[in-house]
């Protein structure tokens, strides 16, 4: 009789094969562009059969879609967190544009920008920029209404205030394929400055701004995006066990 013990091959649950090929594709998407997140090319990231990606996203539209919005909320929730509880609106504001000049943020730069240079084309995707465009300005907006309401900001209207904010920080981000070592300190600045002018602020308030308590570790925006539970629209719902073709079965 044999020693060795044959180890079992254990099936992974459809959740967790879904949140594996998303978190694949959106590392693809930030190291190499949307344009290389195709099934073929996750399936073989993954050594599976195409026919198993698309089981669970039929359209590689759709797999592109996913993975930038889930590289996109991960870059949210890192530049400036839900909940903030360890700190002031001032101190997160302050590690917001901090985070958002780091190197570390390249790839999120390029990922933006080529997502919305393919939305013209795509129209799931293009979708999917909108959505996280708005999320982004919601949760600026949100924390400007809370510096407000606690009397650290002051501005007539937090939305206006927020975009211009944006505005600023996308401008810079387009230039993340250039070289910037010659940019003047001044126009690295202009996110703060704006900020500050737009809220009330003297110049230098955000600048040297110790950071909230307890903050987590965002340096690379990738590692930051949570795919154990993607959100999933209704039309990519994985379909029940009894649907799926012999050809797509999950072979592990």
């Amino acid at each position: 009789m044999s020693s060795s013990v044959q180890r079992k091959r254990v099936r992974k649950t459809p959740e967790a094969r879904r949140a594996e090929i998303v978190e694949t594709a959106a590392r693809v998407a930030l190291t190499e562009g949307l344009e290389c997140v195709t099934l073929r090319r996750i399936a073989e990231e993954l050594a599976v059969r195409p026919g198993l990606i698309s089981h669970y996203f039929p359209s590689a539209d759709d797999l592109v879609g996913e993975a930038f919005s889930v590289a996109a909320t991960g870059e949210l929730d890192a530049l400036l967190p839900a909940d903030r509880p360890h700190g002031t609106p001032t101190q997160y504001l302050a590690r917001y544009f901090t985070l958002s000049a780091g190197e570390a943020y390249d790839d999120i730069s390029r990922l933006w920008i080529n997502a919305r240079h393919l939305s013209r084309y795509r129209p799931v995707l293009r979708e999917r920029v909108a959505e996280q465009e708005l999320a982004n300005d919601d949760r600026l907006e949100q924390l400007i209404r809370e510096g407000v309401e606690r009397g650290e900001f002051r501005t007539d209207d937090p939305r206006v205030a927020a975009i211009q904010m944006l505005v600023v920080l996308d401008g810079l981000g387009a230039h993340a394929n250039t070289d910037r070592s010659n940019r003047p300190a001044a126009v690295t600045r202009m996110p703060l400055t704006t900020a500050e002018r737009e809220l009330g602020l003297p110049y230098g308030a955000l600048t040297d701004v110790p950071a909230p308590a307890e903050a987590a570790d965002v340096s690379d925006p990738a590692e930051a995006a949570d795919v154990s539970a993607p959100a999933e629209p209704a039309d990519l719902t994985a379909p029940k066990p009894a649907d799926v073709p012999a050809s797509s079965a999950d072979p592990t």
